[in-house]
C-alpha cells in the first residue's frame, strides 16, 4: 500500500519503473484528442468540480488513462469525497502512476501523472480514509471507464 511518504519519496527521489512507455508528439496526441482531454491531459488542465462524467459513477470495472488505456485505478477503491472529482484511495499498481513536486499557484501539491505515457491526471493529498490516508483527486476527462462486465467478457474471448 502506497503512504504520503511514499508519495514524497516518488516526487523527490524517483518514481517507480513503468511496465511501459508510449510516447507521441504533442501534434500525435492533438491528432487523437479531443481539445478538452488534450488541455487537461498533455498542458496540465483541469475540469470544473462537478462537471466530470465519472463523478458519479460508481459501476464496477478499471478506470483507465484516456491517452494510453494503461489501467489507473479500481472502482472498489474510489470513493465520495465531496471535491468534485473522482477520488481514490490507491493506485491499481504501484507504478501506474508518476508524482510530481507542484508549486503552481502558490502552494505546494503533488501531481499524479499516468506512468506510462505522462498524462495529466490530477493531484495526490493525504487527506483520504485510512488505510492509505491519501486522496488522489482525478480529472474525470483523464480517463476511461472499462466496466466490469466488459472485463469478463474480454478475458474469456
Amino acid at each position: 500500500m502506497i503512504t504520503w511518504k511514499d508519495v514524497i519519496h516518488f516526487s523527490t527521489k524517483g518514481n517507480p519503473k513503468p511496465d511501459k512507455r508510449v510516447e507521441k508528439t504533442e501534434a500525435e496526441w492533438q491528432q487523437v484528442l479531443t481539445p478538452d482531454v488534450f488541455r487537461i491531459t498533455r498542458k496540465k488542465g483541469t475540469e470544473a468540480p462537478h462537471t466530470g462524467d465519472l463523478c458519479g459513477i460508481h459501476e464496477a470495472g478499471k478506470y483507465n488513462c484516456v491517452c494510453c488505456d494503461t489501467p489507473l485505478f479500481d472502482s472498489t477503491i474510489k470513493f465520495e469525497s465531496g471535491t468534485g472529482w473522482p477520488s481514490f484511495t490507491q493506485p491499481i499498481k504501484e507504478n501506474a502512476i508518476s508524482y510530481i513536486k507542484d508549486v503552481s499557484f502558490g502552494m505546494i501539491r503533488v501531481e499524479v501523472l499516468c506512468n506510462t505515457c505522462d498524462a495529466h491526471l490530477g493531484h495526490v493529498f493525504p487527506d483520504g480514509p485510512e488505510p492509505s490516508g491519501l486522496r488522489y483527486c482525478i480529472n474525470s476527462a483523464s480517463m476511461t471507464l472499462q466496466p466490469k462486465h466488459t472485463e469478463d467478457t474480454l478475458e474469456n474471448s
